[in-house]
């Protein structure tokens, strides 16, 4: 037995080294793997999409707390900073439309008369012949363009053909056109910066349209959320001072009126005075309507004027003639002998719906160099309309919406 026993030990060593080898393995396999789950996650990925990671770039993307803007995009410069930094303006407003189809409707007159006139003497003319300058002229003169205004225009377009620049039609029509634009477009005097209110003295002869022009502007400004005001200046007719009021009860404006038959200067100091103190915008003085060849109606008109400026020095900054455009050649008259009495700012043309000489705009414009502001085309407050000489020559030369459409 003695002699076995180093045998029995052996086989009992190696049954222990078996058993604590089996135990080690199995112990192994339950232990937590020691690679990341990222690199086991990437073992579970098929083939396809280890291909497609290898050859794209890994980009890392973070969602911000809030929405991205333009501003966010902005890479970080000193420019950039100062554009965070600085206030955000409010948009633009966009441009008003023009409405010179409208326009267009309120000259249908004119545009059937004397553009008409002068359409026809180009239809079908490929080649223009410097005699046909005596058929413009005709009707020009006969439109009220005025003489003067209508000689300008000649030379021009004679020059143009002299250097074989109006060959055609539709040169010679644009060379109108040009000419028009550039006899109509006077600089308008600026409102007086700093200054309340803006005191404009409304003149001109009887029936013109003076009392009814007031409440329209009275209509346009109130609807711009200004304060306006009304002088009553024709102490002569009761009936101006009532339509005075009338529209001072339309649109909200106080109205500054005399006795029957009082001094029409005090009267206008007396608003001008008013018009301050209440802090106005505007205030628009009416007057009687006078004949421009009665001498003493002229210097009462004068006296209105020194009698504003006693009460507000500096104003009125504005005066204002209203005209009857279906008057032709005698608005020019008019104006003419209200200008050397007084200096006038500017030109209101009543009516001008009402006429086929609607070519009085140029002659009025060319010979007194006194800007149109307003033109008349209804009986409506909306009808009288700022003037604008580009919108005024397209409505005038620019084709109807039939012909628009055509060509």
């Amino acid at each position: 037995m003695q002699d076995n026993l180093p045998i029995v030990l052996a086989v009992v060593a190696v049954v222990v080294a078996v058993i604590v080898y089996f135990a080690f393995i199995k112990k192994k396999e339950e232990l937590p793997s020691a690679k990341p789950k990222a690199i086991e996650d990437k073992k579970a990925e098929p083939a396809e999409a280890k291909k497609k990671d290898k050859s794209a770039p890994k980009i890392k993307i973070e969602t911000p707390a809030e929405p991205l803007t333009s501003q966010d995009m902005l890479p970080e410069t000193s420019e950039s900073k100062q554009q965070l930094e600085a206030p955000i303006s409010e948009p633009a407003a966009p441009a008003a439309k023009r409405d010179v189809s409208g326009l267009r409707k309120g000259l249908a007159a004119t545009r059937g008369g004397f553009m008409a006139r002068l359409k026809a003497i180009f239809v079908g003319k490929k080649e223009i012949d410097p005699a046909i300058l005596e058929q413009v002229e005709e009707v020009m003169i006969s439109s009220d363009v005025g003489v003067k205004t209508t000689q300008t225009i000649l030379e021009r377009l004679r020059d143009g053909m002299n250097k074989k620049e109006l060959a055609d039609s539709d040169a010679v029509w644009n060379a109108l056109r040009s000419e028009a634009t550039r006899i109509l477009s006077l600089p308008a005097p600026s409102s007086p910066k700093g200054k309340k209110p803006v005191v404009i003295l409304m003149v001109g002869v009887n029936g013109v349209g003076k009392t009814t022009t007031i409440g329209k502007l009275a209509t346009k400004w109130n609807a711009d959320d200004k304060k306006v005001m009304l002088a009553a200046g024709d102490t002569f007719r009761a009936a101006a001072v009532a339509q005075l009021e009338v529209w001072g009860k339309r649109v909200g404006a106080d109205v500054v009126k005399g006795k029957e038959g009082a001094d029409p200067g005090a009267v206008a100091f007396d608003a001008t005075k008013k018009a301050v103190e209440g802090n106005a915008d505007f205030l628009l003085v009416d007057t009687a309507g006078r004949l421009h060849t009665k001498v003493n109606l002229m210097d009462e008109i004068k006296k209105v004027k020194r009698s504003i400026n006693k009460a507000f020095e500096g104003a009125p900054h504005e005066t204002l003639l209203v005209v009857d455009a279906t008057t032709g050649q005698n608005a020019l008259t008019q104006a003419q002998m209200f200008k050397d009495a007084l200096e006038l700012t500017g030109i209101i043309l009543t009516k001008l719906d009402g006429t086929a000489k609607g070519g009085v705009v140029l002659g009025v414009c060319d010979e007194l160099k006194i800007p149109v502001r307003y033109i008349g085309l209804g009986e409506r407050a909306e009808d009288l309309r700022e003037f604008v000489a580009a919108d005024f020559v397209e409505a005038l030369f620019g084709k109807d919406d039939g012909e628009a459409e055509a060509a």
